[in-house]
């Protein structure tokens, strides 16, 4: 599925990324951790194409994605959720949702039995959005927030999607619905890379985990091998 070989990745002279390599397979939930500013959300950029390589290679599916912008990554079944939510506040759930059905039908790729191609599965997904369409993006809670965007991703039928702090300031109650929805996403045969901290979170989805630490993997593994002596170097502050 996704296979990132050797990568290199700097900010103007800064180098932040230093030979990353990682590999997420079909259907699988790997987990990206590691502390702040180790270079997670910079990697997640580098795959979607929001920033270039130094050096490496990225292939998805088997094709190297070198060159590519970040809309024909997205067409080839990239979908990004990143830090934050990035939801259009002036657009309402309805209009932000409309755009990731208008990018699957630009790209021709039509929906089957089992994807998260309409709104109906959406709702299945995430009941609450089906009461908020009308509301506009910008005064929505952090967790309303965060439930549009995974959405609206998935109306484009990603076949990899990348999420970057899902949890991140969203009260436990919606923590487990986001929790339900992964596992249902991952149920349909969609990969995830996800970078997270809070560890329990993580440790229920992903079968497979990469810790980073100054810009390069250091450990790898099944997550149920992840000691805590491990945890303590690497994650606790």
């Amino acid at each position: 599925m996704l296979d990132v070989q050797g990568l290199d990745v700097a900010y103007g002279e800064s180098q932040i990324l230093w030979d990353v390599s990682l590999k997420v397979e079909t259907g699988s939930v790997l987990c990206l951790m590691g502390r702040n500013g180790v270079g997670k959300t910079t990697l997640l950029k580098s795959i979607m194409g929001l920033l270039p390589a130094r050096a490496g290679r990225i292939t998805f599916d088997g094709v190297d994605l070198a060159g590519r912008r970040p809309e024909e990554r997205a067409a080839a079944g990239i979908g990004y959720v990143p830090q934050g939510r990035e939801v259009f506040p002036n657009l309402t759930v309805r209009e932000n949702l409309r755009i990731g059905e208008l990018g699957r039908r630009a790209r021709g790729r039509n929906g089957d039995s089992g994807s998260f191609d309409d709104l109906d599965r959406i709702f299945d997904l995430f009941p609450k959005l089906k009461s908020l369409l009308g509301r506009k993006g910008g005064v929505l809670s952090g967790g309303e927030q965060q439930q549009v965007a995974i959405a609206r991703v998935l109306l484009a039928r990603p076949k990899l999607l990348l999420l970057d702090e899902p949890t991140e300031g969203i009260q436990p109650s919606v923590i487990l619905q986001i929790e339900d929805a992964i596992e249902r996403i991952k149920a349909q045969g969609i990969s995830v890379l996800l970078v997270e901290q809070y560890l329990e979170f993580a440790w229920r989805l992903a079968s497979l985990y990469a810790i980073m630490r100054k810009g390069t993997i250091v450990s790898r593994g099944a997550t149920a091998d992840l000691r805590h002596d491990m945890v303590r170097e690497h994650l606790t502050v």
